[in-house]
């Protein structure tokens, strides 16, 4: 197993600082606890404040990703004033699901947006700082759909694998800089993230992951020794069974 930096836990967080979009539920928000337990300062970047009692450490910003127009000026703004990061979790983003010509240009447009080019946004923006400190983490939040696209998820696949296949000449980018850059691809987590589709991961044991699942990886990759890079790594339930029909 690759060696944990320093002692092998979680203590090696504590007191670095960590940018989280997606911070207000689901995965992003598990994250965020996650690492506020470790000791870790995060700020986290999404459109509604999390429900969390977390005192000085951790800081919310209202950030609509769906609203490309300002948001460069608005990042700015956030990097200005924050301290610079030692790593940038990516985390934001939605589903839609359906054959193509269900969906109109502005939903097409919509998903493109807040999954794929306000993250690459977001990165753009701190990546110089990151660069400086000769150290640093970009992770981002994928999908197994980033692996294999499936039948009416053609437009949330294509931003996955977009992510994806930035997230790779990303890290080509960075490794002069020590900075890594990992993709998570997990499989069905069991998060509001279907609370508005037809479908969803068996509540049966073994067949749906949780958001602390994901975290726990997130951890294990951010204390993993430097100089070395856990480039991608797919997080599966043991089986795969799948409900549909909406929920009541």
């Amino acid at each position: 197993m690759m060696g944990l930096d320093d002692s092998g836990d979680s203590s090696v967080l504590q007191g670095r600082h960590f940018l989280v979009t997606g911070a207000s539920s689901g995965i992003g928000l598990a994250i965020v606890h996650q690492l506020l337990h470790a000791g870790a300062m995060v700020s986290g970047l999404s459109r509604t404040q999390p429900a969390l009692d977390s005192g000085a450490d951790f800081t919310h910003f209202a950030c609509d990703f769906s609203r490309l127009g300002p948001l460069p000026a608005q990042l700015k703004q956030l990097r200005r004033q924050l301290p610079a990061p030692d790593g940038v979790i990516l985390s934001a983003g939605f589903g839609r699901f359906g054959a193509l010509e269900e969906f109109s240009a502005a939903q097409i447009r919509e998903m493109i947006d807040v999954n794929l080019t306000s993250q690459i946004m977001v990165v753009r923006e701190w990546l110089p700082l990151l660069k400086r400190k000769k150290r640093g983490d970009i992770v981002i939040i994928g999908s197994e759909a980033a692996l294999r696209g499936g039948q009416r998820g053609a437009v949330y696949s294509a931003t996955k694998f977009a992510l994806r296949g930035f997230a790779q000449a990303l890290r080509e980018e960075c490794a002069a800089a020590n900075v890594r850059v990992t993709v998570i691809n997990p499989g069905m987590v069991m998060t509001d993230f279907f609370a508005e589709l037809d479908f969803r991961p068996s509540a049966q044991a073994g067949c749906h992951l949780l958001a602390e699942d994901v975290a726990d990886t997130v951890s294990f990759v951010l204390q993993a020794r430097q100089g070395s890079c856990l480039d991608e790594i797919n997080l599966s339930p043991q089986k795969k069974v799948i409900d549909f029909g909406r929920r009541k």
